[in-house]
């Protein structure tokens, strides 16, 4: 059974009066994605499970803060996508990504790569193996871009850099991709 947006919307309403079968709804629903986005951050499954299920008990401790400007997906992904790079900063000690709460742009759940593609894709396989292999900031920038669908202004939020420094990183790690793809296909 697939979860219409109205079907979603009344499962939410349920869960701000606390039905935890509602809020099981909602996790099986989202726990593979959101899995996977905090997964392509922190590069630890037990780093990632942790997060996903630290988000979920954020979020649905926070539901009331939803306003639904941006799909429920989209506002998860973001709680996710935050807290993965509070994760990793803490565990590098990587200082210049910030965790930040807010944000002003709709993200939409249709947009990066879907689990689908990844789990079956192997040119998609390929390609998120061969972003392991790039510097951590290349590699972070990437994942939201390319993976998680962020514009620059969004990744400019997220990492707390300058618009031109975004597109300088993102410019400079896809040229490092390429030339990493290029060079296993030889």
């Amino acid at each position: 059974m697939t979860l219409t947006t109205t079907h979603i919307d009344e499962l939410l309403e349920k869960c701000r009066r606390g039905d935890e079968r509602s809020q099981m709804k909602i996790y099986k629903k989202y726990s593979k994605a959101m899995y996977n986005v905090a997964l392509r951050i922190v590069k630890d499954s037990a780093e990632a499970e942790d997060i996903m299920q630290e988000c979920f008990l954020k979020a649905f401790d926070k539901l009331d803060t939803f306003e639904g400007t941006s799909t429920f997906g989209a506002w998860l992904k973001r709680i996710v996508v935050n807290h993965s790079i509070g994760v990793y900063n803490k565990n590098t000690r990587y200082t210049e990504v910030q965790y930040n709460d807010q944000f002003k742009h709709t993200a939409d759940d249709s947009e990066g790569i879907t689990s689908e593609e990844e789990d079956q894709n192997p040119k998609v396989k390929m390609i998120l193996k061969t972003m392991e292999s790039l510097k951590e900031n290349y590699r972070v920038a990437l994942t939201l871009h390319l993976i998680e669908g962020y514009d620059y202004e969004e990744i400019c939020e997220i990492l707390n850099i300058t618009y031109a420094n975004c597109r300088t990183t993102i410019s400079r790690a896809k040229e490092s991709l390429r030339t990493k793809l290029l060079s296993y296909e030889n």
